[in-house]
């Protein structure tokens, strides 16, 4: 993979929730990173006192599934389709602890592209609350006014069908066509 395309926003699109966690499986950071899933593994695992289970932890059964159900992840060539290991799940702390563990100019690159797009990641949640936030006020802001602007549409009514009734009456008209 050549790092120039590596955008965020395809980062971000290999970034799951697990356990209540935003993390990255083995296979994806094997992929950015340009080496085998088994030998990333072996590195993890060679160094696992750097990996403590807030920074990396193993998939169950059940939640391999759930991403294959929900996303579609896990189903190309490739990805873990018939792994015989869980995949590890690394949370943003683990993926920075991987360039570490695998000491290679390209890991260190990927990682802070990795770090740039879990920042991305936070901004674009924090502005989603933010503007959540606002929408609450201004439906709260709105809903006090629904009563006045009632009353508003009332009276402009009201005035409008006196408006009508005291206007000139209208003569009948003869009818339309020839007449014979």
């Amino acid at each position: 993979m050549d790092l120039a395309k590596l955008s965020t926003q395809k980062i971000a699109s290999s970034i799951n929730l697990a356990h209540g966690h935003r993390v990255m499986l083995d296979t994806d950071l094997a992929n950015l990173y340009g080496v085998e899933t088994k030998y990333l593994k072996r590195q993890v695992n060679r160094n696992m006192e750097r990996f403590p289970r807030d920074f990396m932890f193993r998939l169950t059964r059940k939640e391999v599934t759930s991403l294959r159900c929900q996303f579609g992840t896990l189903e190309r060539l490739g990805r873990g389709q018939h792994s015989k290991y869980l995949p590890y799940a690394f949370t943003e702390h683990g993926t920075l602890m991987l360039s570490s563990v695998l000491n290679s100019r390209r890991a260190i690159q990927v990682n802070i592209a990795i770090m740039r797009a879990f920042v991305k990641l936070r901004e674009v949640l924090s502005t989603n609350k933010v503007l959540a936030q606002k929408f609450s006020e201004l439906e709260r802001t709105v809903g006090d006014h629904d009563e006045v602007i009632r009353d508003i549409v009332a009276a402009i009514r009201k005035m409008m069908a006196q408006a009508t009734s005291e206007s000139v009456p209208v003569k009948p008209k003869g009818p339309i066509g020839f007449q014979s």
